[in-house]
């Protein structure tokens, strides 16, 4: 019993341990004595590190890695400036107004490498970091690959939103057969002005965002406009999906076929594009399927137009030649097509020849459906008569008698 005893002691000490934060340390003495981290969501992240020697420390770097999807495992190396010592105290401020912005919930790995003089070198284990926004009190559900987030408005808020986001998977798959690969997190800021203090250089007019590496969407939507914020979680919501169907090392989707794809699954086009759309159809100022391969413009005009002939142009694909082929399209951009060369092998044209066929296609005039002639029945019609001249007939005579 004494054994076993003493066996549950050693156990007890050796978990201890584990759990305290115990030095790391080299054979030759290297040891480290703190390593820790500070976020501050969402502009930096601050990394430190003290380390002790019997020798002098001559190098010490920061090793880390972001969790999101690529085709390569990127470790970014950081060297820190300090002067050699036996004992150093060091840190480094990841600034990520110069590397860009992460999304609520990024995770990332880190780890440091220390040397010594005497050629001692110890290597951290990897600690995992998650770089959250702890400035609101968040909740969250979950359903069929996606995980809500919001701090604003009860359960049924987030409920009315998760199911516009199901809903915007469903469609999108019967309109395209795309559909989520892995899952995604939405989250729900309150409103547009708490979303574009959560972001690094965000516009006034920013309301919503998709980090398509990382499976994460950011949405401002106020309580009183959820039927705006519907539209922009399908919009943003999709953009993931396409992402994650279409992803590849060698290039992008064309950039009308990306926001068109959004603008479709949010259903008819709102009226503020349409009226884009039909002045440019009457001015004859569209703008060419090549140029809206590119970066929309920055102007408003223009890029209203934009989204307008991107909508109508998906939505030409898929009502003309049908959700297989569209199907067909993004699986030919996951092997590395270019815009010409992936509608060439669906469709059997390019760009400019699309261009022209979806032209004539919203040019072209209503059909106005035939006016069916009506048999005319004399009998019928003479009743009718009668009628309306008894009814005459009734009512003067009542006329007469109130003279």
């Amino acid at each position: 019993m004494t054994g076993w005893i003493r066996a549950l002691a050693l156990a007890a000490v050796l978990l201890l341990m584990s759990l305290s934060p115990t030095p790391v340390q080299a054979e030759g003495g290297l040891a480290i004595v703190k390593n820790s981290t500070s976020v501050n969501y969402p502009g930096s992240i601050d990394f430190y590190l003290a380390a002790e020697s019997e020798e002098d420390i001559i190098d010490v770097r920061l090793c880390y890695r972001v969790d999101r999807e690529s085709f390569a495992q990127v470790t970014s190396e950081v060297f820190i400036k300090f002067d050699a010592d036996t004992s150093v105290d060091v840190g480094w401020s990841w600034d990520l107004r110069t590397t860009g912005g992460l999304p609520p919930g990024t995770v990332i790995s880190y780890w440091w490498l220390v040397t010594d003089a005497a050629g001692d070198r110890v290597e951290t284990l990897p600690v995992r970091l998650e770089f959250n926004d702890t400035g609101h009190d968040w909740r969250s559900i979950t359903e069929v690959g996606i995980t809500l987030y919001w701090y604003q408005g009860d359960e049924s808020f987030a409920r009315e939103l998760m199911a516009a986001a199901q809903a915007a998977l469903e469609r999108l798959s019967e309109d395209t057969g795309a559909q989520l690969k892995k899952a995604v997190d939405l989250y729900i800021y309150a409103d547009a002005y708490d979303l574009q203090r959560s972001t690094i250089f965000s516009q006034e007019w920013t309301g919503g965002l998709a980090f398509s590496r990382y499976g994460t969407v950011a949405i401002g939507v106020a309580l009183y406009n959820i039927s705006w914020g519907k539209r922009a979680i399908t919009h943003e919501l999709t953009h993931l999906v396409t992402h994650q169907m279409t992803f590849n090392p060698y290039g992008d989707l064309p950039t009308w076929l990306n926001e068109g794809l959004s603008m479709y699954a949010e259903g008819e086009m709102e009226p503020v594009y349409r009226v884009y759309l039909e002045q440019a159809i009457a001015d004859d100022s569209l703008i060419s399927v090549s140029s809206l391969s590119s970066p929309f413009s920055a102007f408003a005009a223009k890029s209203y137009l934009s989204y307008a002939q991107s909508h109508s142009l998906v939505g030409f694909l898929i009502e003309e030649y049908g959700q297989e082929k569209m199907f067909e399209l993004l699986n030919t951009f996951v092997q590395g097509s270019s815009g010409d060369g992936a509608l060439l092998k669906v469709y059997g044209f390019d760009m400019d020849t699309l261009n022209n066929l979806w032209r004539d296609y919203i040019m072209a005039p209503t059909p106005v459906e035939p006016v069916e002639e009506l048999e005319v029945n004399p009998a019928l019609i003479g009743l009718l008569f009668l009628v309306t001249a008894a009814t005459v007939s009734t009512i003067f005579w009542f006329w007469r008698r109130q003279q």
